[in-house]
């Protein structure tokens, strides 16, 4: 399975943030979305880092009060764990343990093309695998099993 197939699974809503945004606003965006990252991205839709909660934490202890100015570009997660559109979803989830993270941007020819989380790929072989039993089921009972 590759991680286009979580993609279109998943369907393709994808929430960024511009590096020259404000810490306030990703704030808002990831409340307004409950969301926990926000991928940093370009106008010509190159992606340049991440933004995350931890981020965001450190920023406000660090600067305090002036933290709501701060431009994302200042504070963001640069080069992160990225994977191609075609990479073998095992693999990512691979790197997603070693690591430990809960999500990562998608690349598709040098621009984000999506964001798969550890429930992405863990719904969709919840499914797949709920599909094979059911034809395994069928196979040894018959369709009329249930």
């Amino acid at each position: 399975m590759r991680v286009r197939d979580v993609l279109k699974n998943k369907g393709g809503r994808m929430i960024t943030i511009g590096p020259d945004a404000t810490t306030a606003e990703a704030v808002a965006r990831m409340v307004e979305n409950n969301i926990g990252s926000l991928p940093v991205v370009e106008p010509d839709g190159r992606m340049v880092g991440v933004i995350s909660e931890r981020d965001l934490m450190r920023e406000l202890h660090d600067r305090g009060e002036h933290f709501t100015r701060t431009l994302i570009r200042a504070v963001m997660t640069l080069d992160p764990i990225t994977c191609d559109i075609d990479d073998e979803v095992e693999v990512v989830m691979g790197q997603m343990t070693e690591k430990r993270i809960a999500k990562v941007p998608v690349i598709e020819r040098g621009r984000l093309a999506g964001i798969v989380s550890v429930g992405d790929v863990i719904k969709l072989l919840y499914e797949r695998t709920q599909a094979e039993n059911h034809h395994l089921m069928d196979y040894l009972y018959g369709p009329a099993h249930a």
